[in-house]
């Protein structure tokens, strides 16, 4: 099968997600993409750059047997503007995040028609796939509450016609390989979500604060992305904690990034939003143990276990990290006998993960030539 995908935001976790899956994947992929820059303008216009991408010398004689987009492209217009021969294909559209429940970054009035954008998506699929069963409810239930306040043709069967056409595709890992015996030392801290406000990173380090002054001994390595608008407790945190920090910042290589997971113990989440957290289920697949909240996509990626979970205080933080750390110094390992991450994080593997969606994209093509 030949796949014509489209990645209008190519950057992150969008562009690890597609290279995964075509590195793993039985199928052909062509690929558009365009660089990870300004979303909004990338909504806007990708429908049409990408339909006049196809009319050029490089993909005029190519023939695809279905689509595959994000949500951050109008499916809705894509098809409308494309050739005939694309525009009939099969599409699936695959939800990253959201424009509906995504959090704002400020607090100002959401700007609804890029979630608009993304229903239109939706109802033009054939298939929209999720990245959690959370964040299926969280964006269909939001959707029908919103089409209750609209003024008239509000549209309520919409979250009940995407949910028969939906499924839930988690995004795969590299599984890292195993872990050697703990290094000797305190306890190994590691945060590895981006630097915005939605991951609460205030939380995470007045916990940090907390148990520096309960002279608690501890390792802190932060990783993630930043972009342009980095919360300042970041540069606050990186002078308040100087001497004990092994890494800060964005790793250059994978292999430099995988060396400071598999050196960690314990990674840290306080987000207040979370789709799937791919940075954390990464860190578990390299040994370290998850202390999350009991809420978002955790409990259903990582497990209903009463150990995973923080009560999202700085006290609560630190209470089980204190636990932890003592688990760690007696056994030389955060993780109870006979358990590990690797267990947990094994379901997302590449290869599990994209043979997954190979099967259900063949489904849905010989749904769609079943229909001539």
């Amino acid at each position: 099968m030949r796949v014509l995908a489209l990645n209008p935001y190519h950057g992150g976790s969008h562009q690890a997600f597609l290279e995964g899956w075509i590195a793993h994947s039985r199928h052909a992929f062509d690929v558009l993409t365009l660089p990870a820059y300004k979303w909004k303008w990338r909504m806007r216009h990708a429908p049409v750059t990408f339909a006049e991408r196809l009319q050029g010398p490089d993909h005029r004689d190519r023939n695809w047997d279905v689509v595959f987009c994000t949500d951050m492209l109008n499916l809705a217009e894509f098809r409308g503007l494309c050739r005939s021969d694309v525009e009939g294909l099969p599409a699936i559209v695959y939800f990253h995040e959201n424009q509906l429940t995504y959090p704002n970054r400020e607090a100002r009035e959401r700007d609804l028609h890029f979630a608009f954008t993304n229903l239109t998506t939706c109802l033009a699929a054939d298939a929209v796939w999720f990245n959690s069963r959370f964040h299926r409810e969280a964006f269909l239930t939001g959707m029908a509450n919103w089409m209750r306040n609209m003024p008239d043709h509000q549209l309520l069967d919409a979250s009940d016609k995407i949910r028969a056409k939906s499924s839930i595709h988690w995004p795969g890992i590299e599984m890292p390989s195993r872990r050697m015996a703990r290094r000797a030392g305190p306890l190994r801290i590691l945060w590895s979500s981006r630097w915005e406000h939605d991951k609460d990173p205030e939380t995470f380090f007045n916990a940090i604060q907390l148990l520096r002054m309960q002279h608690e001994p501890f390792r802190l390595a932060v990783l993630g992305e930043s972009f342009g608008n980095v919360p300042a407790c970041f540069a606050t945190a990186r002078d308040q904690f100087s001497e004990y920090i092994d890494h800060w910042g964005y790793t250059k290589s994978r292999e430099q990034y995988l060396e400071v997971l598999l050196d960690a113990d314990v990674v840290v989440s306080t987000a207040r939003h979370e789709f799937f957290g791919i940075g954390v289920v990464e860190a578990v697949a390299a040994g370290c143990f998850p202390l999350v909240p009991r809420c978002l996509a955790y409990p259903e990626v990582l497990g209903d276990h009463d150990d995973f979970f923080h009560d999202g205080t700085p006290r609560g933080i630190v209470a089980r990290l204190k636990l932890l750390s003592q688990r760690a110094g007696d056994a030389a390992s955060c993780w109870p006998q006979e358990s590990d991450g690797r267990s947990i994080a094994s379901q997302y593997a590449w290869p599990i993960a994209a043979t997954r969606m190979d099967v259900a994209l063949e489904q849905i093509l010989g749904d769609s030539l079943q229909g001539y």
